[in-house]
């Protein structure tokens, strides 16, 4: 039998999982690594960090194994995406990554507009935002030109990684698409945006599929983590597009949910000849020649690992949510929205925050608890309306990550999405879907979509149930107003916030 690695690079931690020629799981390991928050609105991570607790989750998953290391026959990567990561010449890290939830670059999305116009969207297909790659690299610029002078390449996370265990530089297309500098219809970095916006294209690097081989495990590492030096290294995609395979979302009658610590609903798109007027992200899939369509959740598991930690911090996930299913549709008069970091879809407001509307003595944790998983997923549901509006019939969702370790809020997705909710047997997500990368990339099967018919099983399907659909519409209609009657609150009270 011959194996595979997945890695997935999160927010806050690092999986690998070893899967078998049958899609079957025979390993996992994973290793957190911290954020850096010097002030409000920053997020940062040091991309050793990245490299060393990889390394430690694959020795760990080479230890487990009772195989030979020569039957692993490759690794792929997933990714959190957007991060900027810079080197200088000699390919030395210059300062922390930027991560994708960092929202400090207001200014330089509306330089990026400024200079770009209606470009921007014609090319990349999606309007500037703090999370994308360009507004850091400008910010960079502006706040730090010492450093941006000593800049040779830029990369992404998961990038940054297979570098450090290959010593070859390459971004694939799903995670350049994020970056604002990828034609994403040419697939080729934009000359005419690097000249307006004033980056060197020479930052760039070379550009791959996601199944591609980019190389092999270096001998230090090797060594290191148990593998053999022979393994073959796939350059992996971005998290959603590796989400995207690991779900089997492979041809447009497929729709995905996830949740992680943002949240996306996801649609597959066969060309990107579509315009969606940078309403939705529009991006290239890890499928050759495929392409995406998602709505962005800032805060979808992340506020509730936030609630969690402020209000029930001694209590489990499990025992934390065990009430909820007894809590009426509504959490007893109580509305959450999830903007703990501002909002992306379809506000696109990086000063927006949260709030709970309505509450009173009568509540208790439980409530809470609900309007928490509620409100996230109307949030999300705000995405899938906006991919509705322009015409997609979406009757069934597949939803995968931390939304779908629980009944109660699976079923709470059926009702509030009004579809079919799909469930997996073997959900492993983003790390999934980097195996499949590497199962492909090794000639395993002829096409992702042959991987996916012997990876993928459904468990178990989420009706929606109709009288809480009628309930879930008309508490929707009140959640929509939320956001307007808040605006100019959170706005204003960005002045008194923690600096």
């Amino acid at each position: 039998m011959k194996y595979v690695i997945g890695i997935d690079l999160g927010t806050s931690a690092v999986k690998a999982i070893l899967v078998d020629q049958n899609g079957q799981l025979c390993g996992e390991a994973s290793r957190a690594y911290p954020l850096i928050q010097e002030r409000e609105g920053y997020s940062e991570q040091d991309p050793s960090a990245w490299v060393e607790q990889t390394v430690n989750a694959l020795a760990e998953l080479v230890q487990q194994f009772e195989g030979r290391p020569e039957d692993i026959e490759g690794i792929s990567f997933s990714g959190q995406m957007h991060g900027l990561v810079l080197l200088d010449a000699q390919h030395q890290l210059l300062r922390n990554a930027i991560l994708w939830n960092d929202t400090r670059t207001t200014a330089e999305c509306e330089e990026i507009k400024d200079r770009l116009g209606p470009l921007l969207l014609d090319l990349t297909k999606n309007p500037a935002l703090e999370g994308f790659t360009l507004p850091k690299l400008l910010w960079v610029k502006r706040h730090e030109p010492d450093l941006f002078r000593q800049a040779a390449v830029f990369l992404l996370p998961k990038d940054y990684v297979r570098y450090a265990l290959t010593g070859q530089l390459h971004m694939d297309y799903s995670d350049a698409a994020g970056t604002l500098l990828l034609d994403i219809a040419k697939k080729e970095w934009s000359d005419e945006i690097c000249e307006r916006v004033g980056v060197p294209k020479s930052l760039c690097p070379p550009l791959v599929e996601s199944s591609d081989q980019i190389g092999t495990l270096s001998s230090y590492y090797a060594t290191r983590t148990g593998l053999s030096s022979s393994v073959s290294v796939f350059a992996g995609g971005a998290d959603n597009a590796c989400g995207a395979i690991g779900a089997g979302i492979l041809n447009d009658q497929q729709t995905m949910c996830s949740i992680g610590t943002s949240g996306v609903v996801l649609a597959y798109e066969p060309t990107a000849l579509l315009d969606f007027k940078g309403k939705v992200h529009y991006l290239n899939h890890a499928k050759p020649g495929a392409y995406y369509t998602m709505g962005v959740t800032l805060s979808a598991g992340h506020s509730l690992s936030w609630f969690k930690d402020t209000f029930a911090p001694d209590q489990s996930f499990e025992t934390l949510l065990a009430e909820v299913k007894d809590v009426p549709i509504g959490a007893n008069g109580l509305l959450f929205t999830p903007y703990l970091v501002g909002e992306r879809t379809p506000y696109a407001d990086a000063m927006v925050r949260g709030s709970f509307i309505g509450m009173d003595s009568t509540h208790r944790l439980a409530d809470f608890s609900r309007a928490v998983l509620e409100g996230i997923t109307f949030s999300l549901k705000e995405s899938l309306e906006l991919f509705r509006a322009e015409g997609k019939v979406i009757t069934s969702i597949i939803s995968i990550g931390g939304g779908a370790k629980n009944e109660a809020w699976l079923q709470m997705q059926a009702d509030i999405f009004d579809a079919t909710i799909i469930k997996l047997s073997n959900e492993q997500g983003c790390a999934l879907g980097a195996a499949m990368l590497a199962a492909y990339g090794c000639g395993w099967f002829d096409s992702l979509e042959a991987c996916s018919e012997a990876f993928i099983q459904e468990a178990k399907r989420y009706e929606p149930i109709p009288e809480n659909v009628t309930r879930y519409h008309a508490l929707f209609a009140l959640y929509q107003q939320v956001y307007p009657a808040t605006k100019q609150l959170s706005h204003g009270l960005s002045a008194f916030r923690r600096k």
